[in-house]
């Protein structure tokens, strides 16, 4: 675990969109989390790894790929990072996420969203696509892309029966300075080095370099006893009934489309400019 560093300013808190202030949506969202409390304890009891912030790599063999094929992982990104006027920031993808995604500073290419194969960005990076699909029980995996300076503010994931991985595809030089806290305990990316984090635990993520990072983030199903097992599947077969689920998924399509059809236009201009 890396040392902590003295912790930037935080931002100021930025005013909710108006979609988000329906009273059915807020009473969906405190009772949510409420009972997202509740079953938290449950699996932590049923859980077959650790109930700590950082899990051990250990535990979860298919992660050895993922650090094997770095390399090939980061060139695909560079690959979609050409593109990146046309990535859209987390909150544009999730309305949900606007207090902790501010603007463009954190951005997110999805190649699984919310459980969804996104196919037109799976062909954007092939090799990353072919080895998530190696992967069990995956529910989001996404290009994260954090521009310099900016302060993810200490948020919650929505259940600790999903983990969280993150695979260092570009880091900044000074990687000190780009750092993430989940819990009590502090991490710096590595290029080529994988970890794994419950996000139920309050997080918060510094870029205070003056250089991008870029990891890969993959949402897989936390090892537990049937029980556990079984709780998880209700609760996540609950929350694809709302906004906070069918939202996102709607919009992932809609950037998608776009993406692609940026894409699509830079190959036809390069083939113009090859034919002259």
């Amino acid at each position: 675990m890396a040392d902590a560093t003295a912790e930037t300013p935080k931002p100021q808190k930025p005013p909710k969109p108006k979609t988000l202030k329906g009273p059915v949506r807020r009473r969906v969202k405190r009772y949510g989390k409420r009972l997202t409390r509740w079953v938290a304890a449950y699996q932590a009891r049923q859980s077959l790894v650790p109930d700590t912030p950082f899990v051990g790599n250990e535990h979860f063999p298919f992660l050895k790929e993922f650090e094997d094929r770095w390399q090939e992982i980061q060139t695909e990104a560079r690959e979609v990072l050409k593109f990146r006027e046309h990535i859209p920031g987390f909150q544009d993808v999730s309305p949900d996420q606007y207090r902790i995604s501010v603007a463009d500073n954190w951005k997110t290419f999805f190649l699984y969203g919310f459980g969804n194969r996104v196919e037109t960005n799976c062909k954007q990076a092939p090799v990353t696509a072919e080895i998530i699909g190696r992967a069990p029980e995956i529910h989001t995996a996404f290009f994260s892309i954090l521009a310099p300076g900016f302060h993810i503010p200490a948020h919650t994931g929505v259940t600790k029966g999903i983990l969280r991985t993150h695979l260092g595809l570009i880091i900044p030089k000074e990687r000190e300075k780009c750092r993430i806290r989940v819990g009590d305990q502090f991490m710096n990316w590595k290029a080529g080095k994988v970890f794994v984090i419950d996000d139920f635990y309050d997080h918060e993520v510094w870029n205070d370099s003056d250089e991008e990072r870029v990891v890969l983030l993959l949402d897989f199903n936390r090892p537990m006893r049937l029980g556990g097992r079984l709780v998880n599947w209700l609760l996540l077969k609950a929350i694809k009934q709302t906004a906070f689920y069918q939202e996102p998924k709607k919009n992932i399509r809609d950037f998608e489309a776009r993406f692609e059809a940026a894409a699509r236009r830079a190959n036809e201009n390069l083939e113009k400019l090859s034919d002259l």
